[in-house]
């Protein structure tokens, strides 16, 4: 249990940090945003309650708010993004006794299937997130060009961060 909590205020501190110090200084042709930090909320064993993982969630997105001066916009996706994990998980996984106990990752749920999760997870904080930005939609094909690209460029980081940090010892469902 302690290396449970141990290695989550790690992911957390991390990905704060990766975000603040280097992510948020990357806009790939005007238009794409990495948002490397959504990747703890993605993360989170699905057997984590709901009432633990939206605190969580709020912290770390929190504080992306007070070191990107965006006034609560990551706030409120972030925390939506939470709430939404458990649902878009198991649209993807056919929920039984062994996929609510085991964390989303490509070794424990295979590329293809995780793909769609990770992809489904991105997409809605992208959209809610440039949504929030605008607060209107006079400038619906700026915001599916900034969604659409940063989704991509998001997807692809979050892909190689699980590839490359997590071992294939994790049981597959």
């Amino acid at each position: 249990m302690n290396r449970t909590i141990f290695t989550t205020a790690l992911l957390f501190i991390a990905l704060l940090l990766l975000q603040v110090l280097v992510c948020n200084h990357i806009v790939l042709f005007g238009a794409a945003v990495p948002f490397i930090f959504i990747y703890f909320i993605v993360r989170q064993p699905i057997s984590m309650s709901t009432n633990l993982l939206l605190p969580l969630s709020f912290l770390l997105v929190r504080g992306v708010d007070l070191f990107s001066d965006t006034a609560g916009m990551n706030a409120l996706a972030g925390t939506v993004l939470a709430v939404c994990k458990k649902k878009v998980f198991f649209s993807f996984v056919q929920k039984d006794d062994f996929s609510v106990t085991f964390t989303p990752g490509i070794a424990s749920m295979g590329f293809g299937a995780y793909f769609r999760y990770l992809f489904s997870m991105v997409a809605i904080y992208c959209v809610l997130i440039f949504s929030i930005e605008y607060f209107s939609f006079s400038d619906v094909k700026e915001i599916i060009l900034k969604a659409s690209a940063s989704c991509v460029l998001t997807t692809a980081l979050l892909l190689a961060v699980d590839s490359l940090a997590f071992s294939t010892r994790e049981k597959r469902l």
